[in-house]
């Protein structure tokens, strides 16, 4: 999984500050709002959350303009980042479901046209 689809970006234009909440939110694919209050929530108990936070920004790279084309591929690819074994599960299900469907397809047009059915036949 060395995709740039799956690395880890600071999100400056949705972010607040320097965008690392939101390219922790962009990430895991929970919402920006509870990041940011976890991480205030630690970093007022206990002080070094700010310091990792820097950290973090200073280490990580921008966001690229154009990752994702639209919000359905943003969530497909949070998917890859939270479960790659579930969401090949989805991929592999969607294909047989396509299969399947294909299948059904080219059995009515074969049992429908007998000259169709020897073609396909012969090319087998």
């Amino acid at each position: 999984m060395t995709s740039e689809r799956t690395r880890f970006y600071r999100d400056k234009v949705n972010g607040k500050f320097l965008g690392v909440c939101a390219g922790i939110a962009d990430y895991t694919g929970v919402d920006a709002l509870w990041i940011r209050l976890g991480f205030l929530i630690m970093a007022f108990s206990m002080g070094w959350p700010f310091f990792a936070y820097f950290a973090v920004a200073m280490l990580s790279s921008a966001k690229p303009a154009a990752l994702y084309s639209d919000n359905q591929e943003q969530r497909f690819w949070q998917g890859v980042r939270q479960s790659p074994t579930r969401t090949a599960r989805q991929v592999r299900a969607q294909m047989r479901d396509l299969d399947r469907r294909l299948a059904e397809v080219e059995a009515y047009y074969v049992t429908n046209n007998p000259r169709l059915s020897a073609e396909i036949e012969r090319l087998r």
